[in-house]
């Protein structure tokens, strides 16, 4: 490993935690971002000559602590002078903060960065956004590209972000019981985001934006947090089990390769045994929820050496109890292919029929519709299906595996529809 490496390694590894901190400390995420940088900026300069400290997460908080001071003090400086009764109080106010910052739990800070990144006033692209920038430290640059968009438009996306922030006026104080397990909630749901925004992104993704790797880090990082709550352990496995499968995902040219035909060698097997040895444990606990649900549901097609040796039965009844649990008609939609492999086509359309209504934007419900019709030799309705599908698709490889399938209907249908 090079020396810049381990550096930018320790950095990114500190990242969390010490912006937690820093946050808490100056209750300011400008200010706790800007310290931290500063911080980094100082590593760089002195740790390769005098190598890492002894705990590089303490140094980096007082560091940006000292930083954050300093520009504080150098901002007070263009501002009127507070009545004389307050500048007599600094000194115990300041060290009363120092204290808040030395005795600052590691959980709680970290929790608070996360669930900040996350309020519920923010859109979904916003806290994904956040995220990436604040807690993993990704670049404006890096996020803007992902995203598909410059990045002056991410740059003020970001900005109007933590701008809304401050304006809610958020409280810093230790959360109590009830507050934690509602924030773990909203902070899981922010990592899944992130997840499928890079899954979704597939070949389109960059490879200096990498969503997904991001995502189950986040999620490792509740983990350490949180080592007794399956839900957590769920979702780490669904994320892991889900990327698992990147190697096979896309053929040479880009081509999405559907789970049935993917080369199952190139999965990657480390992923897959972490990832089965966390669902096993989070079953211990008795306490079902949806991302466990999800995770054993990927945990089948994981353990089949072949399409063909799918549980697929186990599969529709995992889904049906996660229809129970978290009712949602694109887990209807899932749950039909499952439906599809026990009972035919007909009975698969049949579930998702009275869902076109709601899922009428919805890409995936015209292609599996499309997908069952061709099944039947109803190619022109079939047709219809796979043309509303390419009008849905967000990326590229989308658009092309539909494609491929109008592209295999009789040119019969071809004939009938001019």
């Amino acid at each position: 490993m090079s020396e810049l490496s381990w550096i930018d390694l320790a950095l990114s590894s500190a990242r969390p935690q010490a912006m937690g901190a820093l946050l808490r400390y100056f209750r300011d995420l400008d200010l706790a971002e800007e310290a931290f940088q500063e911080a980094c900026l100082r590593a760089v300069r002195v740790w390769p000559d005098k190598g890492p400290p002894r705990d590089p997460v303490a140094w980096l908080i007082f560091v940006g602590r000292n930083s954050g001071i300093d520009h504080l003090r150098k901002r007070a400086r263009q501002q009127p002078l507070p009545p004389e009764e307050t500048l007599s109080d600094l000194e115990d106010v300041e060290d009363d903060l120092a204290e808040r910052l030395d005795g600052s739990h590691y959980r709680d800070d970290i929790l608070r960065l996360l669930f900040v990144c996350c309020h519920p006033d923010l859109p979904a692209t916003q806290q994904i956004a956040l995220a990436l920038r604040i807690v993993c430290g990704l670049s404006v640059r890096q996020i803007a590209r992902a995203f598909l968009v410059s990045e002056a438009a991410m740059e003020q996306r970001i900005t109007r972000a933590k701008a809304r922030i401050a304006a809610a006026g958020l409280p810093f104080e230790t959360p109590d019981a009830v507050s934690r397990a509602e924030r773990l909630g909203a902070v899981s749901a922010m990592v899944y985001l992130v997840f499928n925004e890079g899954y979704s992104a597939g070949e389109t993704q960059r490879a200096d934006a990498p969503f997904c790797e991001e995502a189950i880090r986040l999620a490792r990082l509740l983990l350490r947090l949180f080592p007794s709550e399956p839900e957590i352990m769920g979702l780490t496995a669904l994320l892991l089990l889900q990327h698992s499968r990147k190697g096979a995902r896309f053929d040479a040219d880009g081509q999405i390769v559907l789970l049935e035909e993917q080369d199952r060698s190139l999965w990657d097997g480390r992923m897959i045994r972490e990832a089965l040895a966390l669902i096993d444990k989070a079953l211990r606990h008795r306490a079902p929820g949806p991302y466990q649900i999800q995770a054993a549901i990927a945990a089948l097609h994981a353990r089949a050496a072949r399409p063909e040796d799918t549980d697929w039965e186990e599969i529709d009844l995992l889904y049906q109890s996660l229809e129970r649990l978290q009712p949602s008609p694109v887990v209807t939609l899932n749950r039909a292919v499952a439906v599809s492999k026990r009972q035919g086509p007909q009975a698969a359309l049949d579930l998702i029929e009275p869902l076109e209504d709601r899922l009428s934007g919805y890409f995936y419900f015209h292609g599996l519709r499309g997908g069952l019709l061709k099944q039947f030799g109803r190619d022109r309705d079939a047709r219809a299906a796979f043309e509303r599908a390419i009008a849905l698709a967000t990326t590229p490889a989308e658009a092309a595996h539909i494609r491929q399938h109008l592209d295999g209907l009789s040119r019969d249908v071809v004939a009938e529809t001019k």
